[in-house]
């Protein structure tokens, strides 16, 4: 290791002993009952046994992202790791190893060398990219990305971000300015290349009847966006008759989202059930509390309210609303996406509490999904047969 290396080390070690009773508090949780153990303890976590190309990737979103990726490298020994619990059951679907990526302290003595490491979009371990290096894999970063709120940041951190990028050996950024933002910080080898999540195949796994009634699916809400969604629909509901299918982001929410829907309810006269009990829709408020059910959600719906946006989370994708027709209304805070927005138009952006007037206005709106190519061959090229050192 390098003095950096090992003041970087030692400063981690630190920071996971202060966090110990926090970890051991965390695994109790049903969200991180697996992977915490698996981090940060190494429960059922050991080092990968083939050598191959190492993709990491964050959660739900990256790993399928792979898809199109992995199965033009069917025929080479893949390995992936994740850091949430959604990412990692998403990932198993795959022909390769599967694990959760350790905290840094453990990375000397868990990675074993690998021909190609790639790491999606925003994960930046200063660990991971000096030891993957050291041990003989050639790096690579895939639909990188810097959003415009996060930038400042970056910058003021330069000198930290030039020592994570001298490990890495090219970067394949989603857009122009990406580029500009990797160069600024000190990257070498920059291409633009596109964002990956285009070359997805987006269809639905099960097909359920279309209502004739109006549905709007409330998709990807976070903590905060709920119930000011339900409060506006059943405004709106006064109005236009229409049911809401409410499909949080994150499954552990299921139980308080539930009670919010029966307290509007009941404030409103409207009916509501859950999904996994009646496997149907047939109520004014519907909670969708089952895993892997969006795309078929948005393609029997006619509007989508896209959350983790009215609050500053970064947004979801609008690929998958756009692709089955979907009118999108999203918030202002889609950072995140930025990318992928470019490729859908008739947005509407609002606020939450102007929710009731954009669902009336939404009936002018018309769902559009420009498509782009993206250089799938160039990828394949730089992390499938230029790979080693």
């Amino acid at each position: 290791m390098t003095p950096f290396s090992l003041l970087y080390f030692g400063a981690a070690l630190l920071l996971y002993i202060a966090a110990l009773p926090w970890l051991i508090l965390l695994t109790l949780k049903k969200k991180y009952r697996h992977s915490i153990p698996a981090r940060f303890f190494l429960c059922n976590n050991p080092p990968f046994t083939t050598e191959g190309i190492w993709f990491h990737v964050c959660s739900l979103g990256e790993s399928r992202a792979l898809k199109p990726l992995l199965e033009r490298l069917k025929h080479r020994e893949i390995a992936i790791t994740v850091t949430t619990q959604t990412g990692y059951e998403a990932s198993q679907s795959y022909n390769a190893e599967v694990r959760y990526l350790p905290f840094e302290i453990f990375l000397p003595f868990w990675i074993r060398k690998q021909k190609t490491l790639v790491v999606l979009e925003a994960e930046f371990w200063y660990l991971l990219f000096a030891i993957a290096s050291a041990r003989g894999a050639k790096v690579v970063l895939l639909n990188a990305r810097i959003s415009e709120r996060s930038y400042p940041k970056y910058l003021k951190l330069r000198w930290f971000y030039r020592k994570i990028f001298s490990y890495v050996d090219t970067v394949l950024v989603q857009s122009e300015i990406d580029q500009k933002r990797f160069s600024a910080l000190g990257a070498r080898h920059i291409e633009v290349v596109g964002n990956i999540k285009l070359a997805q195949k987006i269809t639905a796994t099960r097909h359920y009847k279309k209502s004739d009634i109006e549905t709007i699916v409330a998709a990807s809400t976070h903590e905060g966006e709920d119930g000011m969604i339900l409060s506006e629909f059943a405004a709106y509901r006064k109005e236009r008759k229409s049911r809401l299918l409410v499909v949080p982001r994150h499954p552990e929410r299921f139980e308080k989202v539930w009670a919010l829907m029966q307290r509007v309810c009941d404030t409103y006269q409207l009916t509501c059930k859950r999904f996994s009990l009646h496997h149907d829709f047939d109520a004014d408020m519907v909670l969708v509390d089952a895993m892997g059910e969006l795309n078929n959600i948005y393609a029997i719906s006619d509007i989508a309210i896209l959350g983790g946006a009215f609050a500053p989370i970064g947004g979801h994708n609008p690929l998958e609303p756009a692709t089955f027709g979907c009118k999108i209304i999203t918030g202002k805070h889609h950072f995140n996406q930025l990318e992928l927005f470019k490729y859908v138009e008739n947005i509407f952006v609002c606020e939450l509490h102007e929710l009731n007037k954009t669902l009336l206005a939404a009936e002018q709106l018309r769902a559009a999904y420009i498509t782009e190519t993206i250089d799938m061959d160039r990828i394949i090229d730089i992390i499938g047969k230029d790979h080693g050192k």
